[in-house]
Parts: structure tokens; C-alpha cells; sequence
């Protein structure tokens, strides 16, 4: 018996078949290939996102890197021109790189500084140059500085007293630099008397770490600020200094024109260096009107019969001294007698007694004494 043959009808699409195209958005792939590539695509994303992200943080740095650069090279460059300022304590700030152009001693203004300074603040901050393990040299505002360690020891406030706002250099300038800084604020503030000036060229020419040993040289060093006339002066007053320096007691008050003529009567007359030295030496309680009357007298300048003064009675009465003490409630009060001084030193402020009553206790004291 012969089998029926299946037939199966098969359509086919009209026309021609299509010819595979490689560019054809639709591509056909094996079995398993689709799901494979959507497996691959979360963890391919993963790691495109952390490549960016370290590409990122990578860029950050390098911004944040350069940006600390230009900060740092412009805190330096602030630093050399002196633009700095921080609170520095006082005992951080020394002042012995510098010879002083202020002579030490009493300073009349320095009362009226600390007033200012304690009703209004430090309108301009001291100047100082950074040194080794964390400590300062004074380069300008030895009076400022003076004024702060003097409030702080009358108040005992080192919250308010114990800094002082300050201009820091850094290390490296040149001594004579340091040294013209120093000269240049003062002349622009012109109270410094040309006898302290002199000291100063004196001084600077005596400073091993200078190279400079001439002390009128130094003058034009330290002084390219000043005239030639004013310089001309300091120069009088670099002999007038020399020569009678360590008998003179009051130099600073010496005016310009007394010291110019006393130094050109010095050259003309012999020994009358000497001369002067030996009228002052035993006169140990002179006041400045005194030794500026004996100056004017050896000058030329001033009257002799009205500058003339045995010397026996005034070394007798510059020697002659009377102390005591006295108990008091605030403590002890220890009293000085001398010609032409009178002084009490006592634990209490006096400056808090009322004017007119401390005037009129001085005058009952003084009424008494006659």
C-alpha cells in the first residue's frame, strides 16, 4: 500500500527576498548574544562613571593644589613689602639686633602715647623682622613697644596689653636695609634731637656686622632721606658727641644751632673740651637748663656772669642727699631730697587723685617747708 505524501504550504513573501545589509539598523545576533550585552551594560556604565569621577577629583586637586600656590606666593610677596600684621606677645620681640636710634632714658611723650593708645588703639602697627624659633626683632616702634610694656605692667591686663598688632617682615633683609628703615620713620616724624642721631651714626659705625667703621660716612648711609644741610649737622654732632658724650646729661635737649656753634668753638680753642668736661663731671644734680647755660657759656653764646656758678657749691649741693621712709596704709612711702628734687615714690596712683586737690596738697607741703 503506497503512503500519501504531506504537502505544506508554504508563503513567501512577495517580491524578491532582501539582500543582508551590514549597516542595517536591525542586525540579527546568535542565541544568548542580546541578553549577554544588556548584562555587560550597568557594569560598563559603573566603570565609565568612576573614571570620570577620579578624572574629576583629579582636576579638583590640581585647581585646589595651584590655588594654595598663588595664595602662598602672595602671603610671601605681602610679606617682604611689610604687609602682614598679626598680634605678636610682647615677650616674643627683641630689641638688640638694632642699635636704637633713642637715646635710653625719661621720655615725656610717652605718657601722652599710652593715653592715646589706651582711648584709641594702635592706629599703626610696630614693624618686625621674623627670627629663629618663633621670636621677633624690633625694626620700628620702640616707643609703641614701650608704650604696651608700660600699660601692661600698670594694668596687669596681658588679654588687652600682652600683644601688640605688628608688621612682619621675613628674614633675609640686608642689616643697613633694617637699619635705614628704622632712620627713615623717625625723621618723618622729626622728634629724635640731632645728639641722638649722632649716637646712632656713632653706634651703627661701632657694629661689627656692619661693614661701614666711619662714622660720618655712616652718616650718609643712614641719613639718604634727610638734606645735605641736616646731614652737615649730624656730622657737627658726631664731635660734639664724641667729645663730651659720657659727661653730658642731658644731649638731647641740645638745639641745633647751640651744637653747631659749641663744636666750631671747640675746634678754635684748645682744650676747651676738657674744659666743659671737668665743669660738669662733679655735678651730679644739674637739671638741662643748667648744663645747657654751662654749653651756651663755653660757646660764646651766653652771658658769663649770668651761666657762672662756683663749682665748689655745686658740687656740694648736686652731692648733698636726704632719704627716708614712711609707713603707710598703702604701703611704704620712700622719700628722696636733693637739690632742686623732691620725690616720693609710694605703691598708689596718683594720677587718680583729683588735679586740684593733689595741687593744693603740694602747695600746703611747699608752704610748710619755708
Amino acid at each position: 500500500m503506497a503512503k500519501k505524501r504531506r504537502m505544506f504550504d508554504i508563503e513567501m513573501p512577495e517580491g524578491d527576498a532582501p539582500v543582508s545589509d551590514p549597516s542595517s539598523e536591525e542586525k540579527t545576533f546568535p542565541a544568548g548574544k542580546v541578553e549577554q550585552e544588556r548584562r555587560r551594560g550597568p557594569m560598563a556604565a559603573a566603570i565609565r562613571e568612576t573614571a570620570e569621577s577620579a578624572r574629576e577629583r583629579q582636576e579638583a586637586e590640581t585647581r585646589i593644589r595651584a590655588e594654595n600656590d598663588a595664595l602662598a606666593h602672595e602671603h610671601m610677596r605681602l610679606k617682604r613689602l611689610g604687609l602682614v600684621v598679626d598680634l605678636i606677645p610682647l615677650d616674643r620681640i627683641d630689641t638688640t639686633k638694632l642699635v636704637r636710634d633713642r637715646q635710653p632714658g625719661e621720655d615725656p611723650e610717652l605718657d601722652e602715647l599710652k593715653e592715646s593708645i589706651r582711648s584709641l588703639g594702635l592706629s599703626n602697627p610696630i614693624r618686625v623682622e621674623e627670627a629663629a624659633n618663633g621670636r621677633f626683632e624690633l625694626v620700628q616702634g620702640y616707643r609703641r613697644l614701650s608704650a604696651y610694656h608700660a600699660l601692661l605692667g600698670e594694668t596687669g591686663e596681658p588679654e588687652r596689653w600682652g600683644r601688640i598688632p605688628a608688621a612682619i617682615w621675613g628674614a633675609g633683609e640686608s642689616l643697613d636695609s633694617l637699619y635705614r628703615r628704622m632712620v627713615d620713620e623717625n625723621l618723618v616724624r622729626k622728634d629724635v634731637s640731632f645728639a641722638e642721631m649722632a649716637q646712632l651714626a656713632l653706634d651703627y659705625a661701632g657694629d661689627p656686622n656692619v661693614t661701614e667703621t666711619d662714622p660720618d660716612r655712616a652718616v650718609a648711609e643712614l641719613f639718604k632721606s634727610a638734606g645735605y644741610q641736616k646731614r652737615s649737622y649730624i656730622r657737627s654732632f658726631i664731635r660734639l658727641v664724641d667729645r663730651l658724650g659720657p659727661v653730658l646729661k642731658h644731649k638731647r635737649e641740645i638745639p641745633r644751632s647751640l651744637g653747631v656753634a659749641l663744636v666750631a668753638r671747640m675746634d678754635s680753642v684748645e682744650n676747651l673740651a676738657p674744659a666743659i668736661a671737668a665743669e660738669l663731671k662733679d655735678w651730679d644734680g644739674r637739671s638741662a637748663a643748667d648744663e645747657l647755660g654751662v654749653l651756651r657759656r663755653f660757646s660764646g653764646q651766653g652771658d658769663h656772669a649770668a651761666a657762672a656758678k662756683p663749682k665748689a657749691a655745686r658740687s656740694a649741693a648736686g652731692k648733698a642727699k636726704t632719704s627716708f621712709q614712711i609707713e603707710r596704709p598703702e604701703g611704704r612711702a620712700r622719700c628722696t631730697a636733693a637739690a632742686g628734687r623732691l620725690e616720693v615714690k609710694l605703691d598708689r596712683d596718683f594720677s587718680t587723685v583729683d588735679r586740684r586737690k593733689l595741687e593744693q596738697a603740694v602747695r600746703k607741703l611747699l608752704d610748710t617747708l619755708d
